[in-house]
């Protein structure tokens, strides 16, 4: 700072400098967050031909050469506490751009940011659909909308990771088409969706994402990725796979364990596609039933008269998604490849996913709204239509305490202290090895046992939850189109709401003050920031959109939510944005909902009014081998490496199979010992008489037989005559 107060050249802003000074980095100034990448590259706007208002006159010019132009912004894991700090006293530069309520300019005011890893107040200007600025009293051109946040949260927009909106089913269509689906998103917070791409049996895997795009592209209100179900396991599907991931924007895939006859897959099937997923750096989803049992339990449900929306849940038992669930976490730890359980619906199959996670297993594990904000006693419900409702498979436990449950692993953090940090980078053996390892679960550098007490909650929350991101599953049918299995549960077309809901009933019955104690598991509900990672940040981590989506930083789209949590709503098919005339939550208080909601720079939530345009929505290809997911697998790669055992050459005796044992050759047993032998079988319905007088083993000698010549002589008498 000059003696005058005036600030010196080289601090002022890069769009306030004079021509030919280079940008000057910030510098490091240590503390948590410190080691945050890309923290200190120049990140300012490029006005271009805007004129820019001076404080003072510049002084003359520096000779040499004009410099580079500075870099675009791009986005970045996030800005550091320095870096959020902008030149005081806020200035207006002058544009003609009138302010209204579709700006492309929004400029958010006196709210507090929170993202995964760390919470702090800052104003957020947003121009063409991306953050160019964080900080206080921003310098931002005229022409902007402000947004007053008065001390409420800003938080990335949601992504619901798992949505069926306008599926075909028999003939018909779920009523929730992309454009009424992605309208309730952004009603509840949410600004992007992931879709499942359903192929008919005789449907190439293109052709389905070509036909769902076209669907997504003329009606949906916000972004969207797509993942792709596999029907049937061929040489053809491996080299679409191929084609997928490559050139097609897709890296996720899913496989069903139930549904006989139709879509199930055999062990032997589910082995050969996770070993070529993890080739192609996809993530496998895996719907986890045992559909051969469930087959066999719902014709026992009928034989038994049992019709109603109650056989659902009675042939599926929980304890057949925990097989299921077990059994593929088993065939992906075999092939190393990432595993993600779709609608995990029970205690026992979220207990599976959190000890696969203690062993090092690449897992993650999605609840969806229903399974976290209601249960299924509902199924036994006086009310044929109202049991309908809640008919999704793997079906609501019956359990009361089950949503509870699940929302405490949602919110858990995994039992890793920050003693089981240290104990892991304190062997002497082996400590270089070790934080190797460490380096590459958490994928962040690690060079010092020191390290660990820089990254306590960030490094954390990366090993950390036992259940990692939330869906919604969001498939709607009316009731008459529910009733087709109004006689045979089996009939019931599977689905339920909760794309709007979805964030209000994880605020509701998950978050809470948290306090983190060191060295202990930490206990209780989540906080504001384990809040943003399971409804946004982590789904963005794992499907490679990281940091575009899930993240408040500069570069990334403007994707964001003014959250109240304070805000009461009580839900209700009356009011809510889907076509379906049914809500499950019907009735239900919920605390925390969104204010304001801005996706790709434009408001559509405020005081409570949309303002949503159809086909607005793009597409966003999903790039293989995402560094979260796939930095876990090359370290469970590197640390399970498999070598034969160096030894020397075996040159005693080897037994010849070739050779016949004088005793005969029988068969030996292929489960006893490989000494036993079993002995011959005599077939007591084969005889060796004929009416001719030859036998049919006549001529042959047996090598068990010693034929011996009677005393006095062999016998010439050839007939009884």
């Amino acid at each position: 700072m000059a003696a005058d107060g005036r600030r010196d050249d080289e601090e002022l802003p890069v769009y306030l400098a004079r021509p030919g000074s280079a940008a000057v980095p910030r510098q490091k100034r240590g503390g948590l967050f410190c080691s945050v990448e890309g923290a200190f590259e120049s990140k300012t706007l490029d006005f271009g031909a805007l004129r820019v208002g001076q404080r003072r006159a510049p002084p003359p010019a520096r000779p040499g050469p004009d410099p580079d132009p500075p870099p675009a912004a791009v986005p970045g894991p996030g800005p550091s506490t320095d870096d959020l700090r902008a030149a005081s006293g806020e200035e207006r530069l002058p544009d003609a751009v009138p302010a209204d309520d579709r700006s492309d300019r929004l400029l958010i005011k006196g709210g507090r940011i929170v993202n995964d890893d760390q919470s702090f107040y800052a104003d957020i200007y947003m121009e063409d659909g991306l953050i160019k600025q964080i900080g206080d009293n921003l310098i931002v051109p005229g022409g902007v909308k402000t947004i007053e946040a008065n001390g409420k949260m800003v938080i990335p927009g949601g992504i619901d990771v798992h949505t069926r909106l306008q599926m075909p089913y028999k003939g018909m269509t779920a009523v929730d088409d992309f454009f009424q689906g992605t309208k309730a998103a952004l009603a509840g917070g949410t600004t992007m969706i992931m879709d499942h791409v359903v192929p008919e049996p005789e449907c190439s895997l293109a052709e389905a994402l070509e036909r769902w795009r076209e669907w997504a592209d003329g009606k949906a209100c916000c972004d969207y990725g797509l993942h792709v179900d596999i029907p049937r396991w061929s040489p053809r599907v491996r080299q679409e796979l191929h084609t997928m991931v490559q050139d097609k924007g897709v890296n996720s895939f899913m496989v069903y364990m139930a549904y006989k006859d139709l879509y199930q897959m055999s062990n032997t099937e589910l082995y050969e596609i996770f070993s070529c997923l993890a080739e192609l750096g996809a993530i496998a989803q895996v719907h986890a039933e045992n559909g051969d049992i469930i087959a066999q339990e719902q014709a026992r449900m009928l034989e038994m008269g049992i019709t109603g929306p109650e056989g659902h849940v009675l042939s599926r038992p929980e304890e057949l998604e925990a097989e299921a669930v077990f059994r593929a976490i088993t065939i992906a730890s075999q092939t190393n490849c990432p595993l993600y359980v779709t609608k995990v619906m029970s205690k026992s199959a979220a207990d599976l996913i959190s000890q696969a996670r203690k062993k090092g297993i690449v897992v993650f594990g999605e609840p969806i709204t229903a399974s976290l904000g209601t249960d299924g006693t509902h199924y036994w419900s006086k009310n044929w239509a109202k049991a309908a409702a809640f008919v999704v498979s793997p079906p609501l436990s019956p359990d009361p305490t089950t949503p509870d449950y699940i929302n405490s692993l949602l919110a858990s953090l995994e039992k890793w202290g920050m003693a089981a940090w240290v104990g892991m980078l304190q062997d002497d053996a082996g400590c270089c090895t070790n934080m190797e390892s460490v380096a590459g679960l958490v994928g962040t550098p690690v060079k010092y046992k020191a390290d660990v007490f820089t990254y306590p909650y960030r490094m954390l929350s990366m090993l950390s939850g036992d259940l990692q991101v939330s869906g919604s599953a969001h498939c709607t049918f009316s009731t008459a189109q529910k009733a087709i299995g109004k006689d045979n549960f089996t009939a019931i077309p599977e689905g339920t709401n909760g794309i709007e809901e979805r964030m209000s009933v994880i605020w509701d019955k998950a978050v809470k003050d948290l306090v983190l104690f060191v060295c202990e598991q930490a206990t209780g509900k989540m906080d504001e920031n384990q809040f943003v990672a399971v409804t946004s940040t982590n789904a963005a981590k794992i499907f490679n959109l990281y940091p575009r989506k899930g993240r408040i930083a500069v570069g990334s789209d403007s994707d964001l939510v003014i959250w109240d949590p304070d805000a009461v709503k009580i839900i209700t098919a009356k009011t809510h944005q889907s076509v379906a005339e049914y809500n499950i939550f019907e009735g239900m208080e919920l605390r925390g909902a969104p204010l304001v909601v801005i996706c790709q720079g434009k408001i559509m939530l405020e005081d409570g009014n949309l303002h949503v345009t159809q086909g607005t929505g793009r597409f966003l290809p999903c790039s293989p081998f995402p560094d979260y997911v796939y930095k876990r697998i090359k370290a469970r790669r590197k640390m399970a490496e498999m070598h034969a055992v160096p030894r020397g050459l075996y040159d005693g005796p080897v037994f010849d199979l070739t050779t016949t044992p004088k005793g005969g050759t029988p068969a030996g047993s292929t489960r006893g010992s490989p000494t036993r032998q079993t002995p011959p079988i005599r077939n007591l319905h084969q005889s060796g008489f004929s009416l001719s007088g030859t036998q049919v083993d006549e001529g042959m000698r047996s090598a068990s037989k010693r034929i011996v010549a009677p005393p006095g002589g062999r016998s010439n008498i050839t007939s009884l005559s």
